[in-house]
């Protein structure tokens, strides 16, 4: 069976595929790299609900370096970008490649995210930076799995009830408050 990085955004869109994942005998490790987050306050609130998740279901979880200075270099320039713009292409690469670097130096040689979750994110997007991410790096595979669909999207919104969840109403980084 395939080793499994899970990068993550937050609980409530990582809930439905992680559940999905174990109760198909799937075991993730959650990838929790989000530097793009701001301020701290926020980027540790998500952190605490996604570790308060994955104990639930006693999943492993990696918290990344957190360096919001290093994540704004790729912004440069596309500040005034919309949302679903150029300024989340660069968001979701700088991501998921730091994903798929811990992937390819941890011996994962499949990797997701749950940004592919989300109704507010752009699915080409996101697909894009993942192939391009795991294109940087060797043996890893890109998992470009539409996890809103199958029923999870409805599953994701009922796991937020019944798991009162903060769910955050922007993506994280101030240019999209």
């Amino acid at each position: 069976m395939s080793k499994i990085l899970l990068h993550a955004c937050c609980a409530p869109c990582s809930s439905a595929i992680v559940e999905y994942m174990m109760q198909n005998g799937m075991q993730p490790v959650i990838f929790y790299s989000n530097s793009n987050i701001y301020p701290r306050e926020e980027y540790d609130h998500r952190l605490n609900e996604c570790i308060r998740y994955a104990k639930k279901w006693g999943v492993e979880i990696v918290d990344d370096v957190y360096d919001h200075a290093d994540w704004g270099l790729c912004a440069v320039g596309l500040e005034k970008e919309p949302e679903r713009g150029g300024r989340c292409l660069q968001c979701f690469k700088y991501r998921l490649l730091r994903a798929a670097r811990y992937a390819a130096e941890n011996g994962f040689d499949t990797l997701t995210t749950t940004l592919a979750s989300s109704r507010w994110k752009n699915l080409d997007q996101v697909n894009e930076a993942g192939r391009w991410a795991c294109a940087q790096v060797e043996g890893v595979t890109w998992w470009d799995r539409n996890w809103r669909k199958g029923g999870l999207q409805e599953r994701r919104n009922q796991i937020i009830k019944e798991e009162n969840f903060y769910n955050q109403l922007f993506c994280g980084c101030e240019f999209s408050q």
